[in-house]
């Protein structure tokens, strides 16, 4: 961004010491050297030019116009007028953000032509009386910040509540949001009807900041977040030993919504981690269950997505190790929580509360602080260890795996697989069938949510291997498609659950 640029006006001597005291503070306080730079007559080298002509072009290059009124009026020019007035008019000519500093309270010491010049400022804005340079400089860092705040440069609320600059109705993506409101109504009860418009729901969840669309919005519906957001995605990663190691067998950068990255990140570990197969002798359907329940891991990549820092250039991070899996966000805890807080009962402190709304009301996150406790529950249940929290330059959960047998090096990760000819991701997708089945009951035995994945690595590779067909191939989009095995898919998949696979 280009520095702002402020005009500090007047030559005269009475104020020589706070025109250098104004300098010094604006180059030496660390937030406002980031946006301001000064321009002082003092300071421009020799030329051949009129002094007026070059403080008046000054004026009109500037941002902000900081006039200093004491109770000398200065050098008057042919026509009687001084310097000072000069910038005054010229700044209000060209519209110019203009701060005005008037020296002491007693106007009956000035000169009539500078009392007149303080009572016209005073007829088109507000003016500040100072007493000294300390007075001085704390009026000027008050205002530039009020500016900066003004013009969303710098912020006091959260992140998401912010404008997004540059960003309209036209990059959100309208259909996510009906689906949206379709979801929310039957999950939460959400007060909007279904025909309701994208104005409407963006209205209802404080998505707008006046006429601006919030980074939240952008989020959660935009159709290409990280055009406006370049962080806001999630990085998934395979490892096979314990530690970071190239070559990385598996390496997936997810991009999207918020409810896009959830779903891919998590649809990424369930892909790898080891699940079993039951028996059907408590029902007519067998159970599947994976090493980590899929609502713990769910749990901590909804809360590294919805709680990270997203004015941070670092990424969410998901990496699967052979004896844990590990999920990092840049941010850090509130300052009411700590680590041993977040093993007990707890209130729900967002750090980004409007994408938090909506994550609740489409049931990927609860409230009243119960994520963590939850998760910390489930992985007793599932005979795991409790999940460990940690922080270092950002939040980390580890969730720790079942001791399994580690692979030999330079050996393949699935040690029971029966064949090269078939993915990992088509196995169990094998593994998952029971007769006909509709493409939502297959996705939810898998424990999987997101459809592009799911179409691309499950289901037409083991359509286009013969291992699946559907009931219905001359219509595949019917709404009464169901999908079965072949005789051949059948002869795999006994033969995958008599090797008890573990990919």
């Amino acid at each position: 961004m280009k520095p702002l640029r402020i005009f500090i006006s007047s030559v005269q001597k009475e104020f020589a010491e706070e025109r250098m005291a104004l300098r010094d503070y604006l180059l030496g306080d660390a937030l406002l050297r980031r946006f301001f730079e000064c321009f002082l007559f003092e300071e421009v080298p020799a030329a051949d030019r009129r002094a007026d002509e070059v403080y008046l072009d000054e004026v009109e290059r500037c941002d902000i116009y900081l006039g200093l009124f004491g109770n000398d009026y200065g050098y008057e020019d042919g026509e009687g007028v001084s310097p000072t007035q000069r910038e005054f008019e010229e700044a209000t000519k060209f519209h110019k953000h203009r701060l005005i500093f008037v020296k002491g309270a007693d106007d009956s010491q000035r000169t009539p032509k500078m009392r007149s010049l303080i009572q016209k400022a005073g007829n088109q804005l507000i003016r500040r009386r100072v007493a000294s340079t300390a007075e001085l400089i704390a009026g000027l860092y008050s205002a530039l910040v009020q500016y900066l705040e003004d013009r969303q440069l710098i912020r006091n609320g959260p992140f998401d509540a912010a404008p997004c600059r540059d960003a309209n109705l036209a990059d959100l993506d309208p259909g996510l949001m009906a689906q949206f409101i379709r979801r929310a109504r039957l999950a939460r009860g959400l007060p909007l009807p279904e025909e309701a418009t994208p104005q409407e729901l963006l209205t209802h969840l404080n998505l707008m900041d006046r006429e601006n669309l919030t980074h939240a919005a952008v989020l959660l519906f935009g159709k290409q977040p990280q055009r406006f957001l370049l962080s806001s995605e999630a990085k998934c990663a395979h490892f096979h030993g314990l530690e970071v190691a190239k070559p990385i067998p598996s390496y997936q950068v997810y991009k999207g919504t918020v409810f896009d990255l959830v779903d891919q990140a998590v649809d990424f570990v369930m892909s790898k981690i080891n699940l079993r197969v039951g028996t059907r002798e408590g029902g007519p359907e067998a159970p599947v269950t994976y090493e980590i329940p899929r609502e713990v891991v769910t749990e901590a990549i909804v809360n590294a997505v919805a709680h990270r820092d997203y004015t941070s250039a670092g990424s969410v991070q998901v990496m699967l190790f052979a004896d844990r899996l590990e999920i990092w966000n840049p941010g850090l805890l509130p300052f009411s929580l700590t680590l041993a807080k977040l093993r007990q009962a707890h209130g729900s402190v967002p750090a980004n509360p409007l994408l938090a709304e909506p994550l609740y009301l489409a049931r990927y996150i609860e409230r009243m602080g119960t994520g963590t406790g939850d998760m910390i529950r489930r992985c007793q249940e599932a005979g795991l260890p409790e999940p460990e929290f940690s922080l270092s330059d950002g939040f980390v959960v580890t969730l720790r795996r079942k001791a399994q047998r580690l692979p030999a090096p330079g050996t393949d990760e699935v040690t029971d697989q029966v064949t090269d000819e078939v993915t990992v991701e088509v196995q169990r997708l094998l593994l998952a069938f029971q007769g006909e089945m509709k493409r939502a009951d297959i996705l939810a035995t898998l424990g999987l949510r997101h459809q592009p994945n799911f179409r691309d690595l499950y289901l037409h590779p083991a359509l286009a291997g013969g291992w699946v067909e559907m009931t219905i191939p001359e219509k595949p989009n019917s709404s009464k498609q169901r999908y079965r095995l072949t005789r051949r898919g059948a002869d795999l998949q006994a033969t995958l659950r008599n090797k008890n696979l573990k990919p």
